[in-house]
């Protein structure tokens, strides 16, 4: 980047930093909280900005793409009742309980919605959700070696139906617009570059 770029750059952030945090009052229902607060920047302006909380925590979760021994790649099925389709294909996901890292997450949400448990699990990538109204930030982990273990241990209502398919066939789907959601979509790019 060119030098008076990037200056600008880091002007234009250390000017957009939190000066101040001020509190407002909290939205809530059953599973989602909004905290709203007013923002003092460095540049001596107020910004007034919501931010999602889910079960009253920031939401961290896990997108664990499992391969199985014989490489097969475990997706998912499950009710996305907001979307269009009103049904979503990708792959196993949940949130990180407190004091649970993304690893050991990834473990417990791969054997909860498949009943498969992996050789290695690595974490491959990570992002912000919707780094506009949330700090929860995904993590993407590879999980190699899946073997059954277990049935499904699934939460009361919730509905998942996993399936095996190739690597080609996974970004088949990807392709002709059967995965919608931007987390498994990201997952599939970045395991282009990693998964041959």
């Amino acid at each position: 980047m060119r030098k008076d770029k990037k200056i600008e750059l880091e002007e234009s952030i250390k000017k957009f930093k939190t000066r101040r945090v001020m509190e407002k009052e909290n939205v809530s229902s059953h599973f989602l909280t909004v905290e709203v607060k007013d923002y003092e920047l460095n540049n001596g302006k107020v910004i007034t900005r919501e931010k999602i909380l889910k079960n009253k925590k920031d939401g961290n979760a896990v997108i664990i793409i499992p391969i199985t021994k014989d490489q097969e790649w475990i997706m998912v099925i499950e009710p996305r009742v907001h979307t269009k389709e009103q049904v979503g294909i990708g792959f196993p996901a949940g949130y990180i309980e407190k004091e649970e890292s993304p690893i050991l997450a990834a473990k417990r949400e791969l054997q909860e919605e498949t009943g498969y448990q992996a050789e290695t699990l690595e974490v491959i990538d990570g992002f912000y959700q919707d780094e506009g109204c949330s700090s929860s930030y995904n993590t993407i982990v590879l999980a190699t070696g899946c073997v059954k273990i277990s049935k499904q241990m699934l939460d009361e209502g919730e509905f998942i139906h996993y399936f095996l398919c190739s690597q080609k066939e996974a970004y088949e789907l990807l392709n002709e617009g059967w995965i919608q959601g931007v987390n498994s979509k990201y997952a599939l790019l970045k395991m282009q570059n990693i998964w041959k």
